[in-house]
């Protein structure tokens, strides 16, 4: 292909479109109407010899061609804005900036505060917005549309117009009351299966089974959620004082132990850990103040 014939101006296009899904909408982005964008759409379906984009009931969808082109495109026009990006552009010790995030529960508790001592002493004059994340999936369409900037948390859902990095990795433990462990320090499978739990759910599930209960299922075993709380601050307190038994995160239980009087314990079974993720969009990285926070937040999650 002779790149002379090439519009960079139908790349920013593919992007565009693989980020929004919708032709309107991309072409708002680039400042394109409707006509133009769908004009636009014809020649990038010629100069890669593909439909690239199909239309069905939720939008736009990118063909297995599009996909594969996604990466490639987004690191080239990546590459391209930098090299056209004055290097003074963004100096975070003078910097005024608002920022808005999203993060679940575990978030909010281990990483955000770690992270707000960071841009309190290395950025003073940017703002930050930290909002919940109930619905996942809710929360990495908002992402998708530039309504937050990044999103941090574990179990978020995949998609291909977002980019995932993984911050750290996170294990689970029991929490107990601490007289009762001081009288017996580790529980059997027996006990585990034996005591009533307490179960977080911040979208107010009931108690329906999770990977805890996924796991214990294979072994053949079943416990009893005896209560379920919506937020996960209120776990170990209610441990406390109970024969109640709680599987949280190692570092969550750990921040809450001595204040709540409960103590860690190992859980009597293999429980896969999982990770904690930072998604973002790949039109981030072309932001100077966005790609100068999401280095922060793997700088700082790096000593977690």
């Amino acid at each position: 292909m002779n790149l002379v014939s090439v519009d960079l101006n139908l790349l920013v296009a593919f992007e565009a479109l693989m980020e929004e899904r919708h032709v309107t909408r991309a072409g708002q982005r680039i400042g394109l109407a409707q006509p133009s964008m769908s004009s636009t759409l014809t020649r990038l379906r010629a100069l890669f010899g593909d439909e690239l984009f199909v239309r069905s009931a939720s939008g736009m969808q990118p063909t297995a061609k599009a996909l594969a082109l996604a990466r490639p495109i987004s690191d080239a026009l990546g590459q391209i804005r930098g090299v056209l990006e004055p290097t003074s552009a963004f100096n975070p010790a003078t910097a005024r900036h608002r920022l808005s995030i999203a993060a679940t529960d575990y978030g909010d508790l281990v990483v955000v505060p770690r992270l707000v001592e960071a841009l309190r002493r290395e950025a003073p004059g940017i703002d930050l917005v930290v909002r919940p994340i109930i619905d996942p999936a809710a929360s990495v369409a908002s992402l998708e549309h530039g309504d937050v900037d990044a999103l941090i948390g574990g179990h978020l859902p995949a998609s291909p117009r977002i980019i995932r990095s993984t911050l750290f990795t996170e294990s689970f433990v029991c929490i107990r009351d601490a007289k009762r462990a001081k009288l017996k320090a580790r529980l059997t499978k027996d006990d585990y299966t034996r005591l009533p739990h307490v179960l977080f759910s911040s979208a107010g599930g009931d108690g329906l089974p999770g990977a805890i209960d996924t796991m214990l299922s294979r072994h053949g075993r079943k416990r009893r959620t005896a209560i379920t709380l919506a937020h996960v601050v209120a776990v170990p307190f209610a441990v406390a004082g109970t024969d109640l038994v709680a599987t949280m995160a190692e570092r969550v239980a750990r921040r809450f132990a001595t204040a709540a009087g409960v103590s860690v314990v190992p859980i009597p079974y293999d429980v896969e850990p999982f990770t904690i993720d930072l998604l973002h969009t790949r039109r981030a990285m072309a932001n100077p103040a966005l790609r100068w926070f999401i280095e922060l937040v793997n700088r700082v999650c790096g000593t977690l």
